[in-house]
């Protein structure tokens, strides 16, 4: 049997403008997420879709979303194979396809992990245990996109202090 969580967000828009826009009738796409217990999220639409570049945007978030949830799938499938994790980097990047009737779609997520871990042997089986952390990522599970990756990993031997 499985576990079933809810997570809960609220959203707060306002069509009052807090600074003057442009006298076209488009909508200003700034908000907030409020997620309680924690800083509320100031968002807007991508740059590309008329929203304040200075904000995040879904886009954004979905991304970010990808990436910190197979790094920690990641993170825990090194755990329990016995590999040390000193380091994880990725410069992840997401193709999103826009129609011309305007709908859209993510189609690709590319992840760039670069890991550091202690022991040399296990580069190999490290390298290997992204495919399992895909499986087991709740994000990646509830995408419809393709997410791949191109993954390295080197070694950093432990230091022995005096």
């Amino acid at each position: 049997m499985g576990f079933k969580h809810l997570f809960k967000a609220k959203l707060n828009w306002d069509s009052v403008p807090k600074e003057p826009i442009s006298t076209s009738r488009k909508y200003i796409k700034n908000h907030q997420i409020a997620i309680e217990g924690k800083e509320i999220l100031n968002l807007s639409a991508a740059k590309a879709f008329k929203g304040d570049p200075n904000l995040y945007n879904p886009e954004d978030l979905l991304l970010s979303s990808v990436v910190s949830c197979h790094m920690m799938s990641y993170l825990y499938v090194c755990s329990q194979n016995g590999i040390d994790v000193v380091s994880y980097q990725d410069d992840a990047g997401a193709t999103l396809e826009v129609s011309e009737n305007g709908s859209g779609r993510f189609i690709e997520v590319r992840l760039y992990p670069k890991v550091v871990i202690q022991q040399k042997e296990k580069i190999a089986e490290a390298l290997n245990l992204h495919t399992k952390a895909n499986e087991l990522c709740f994000i990646a599970n509830s995408c419809n996109f393709k997410i791949v990756h191109f993954a390295t990993c080197t070694n950093s031997p432990v230091i022995e202090s005096f």
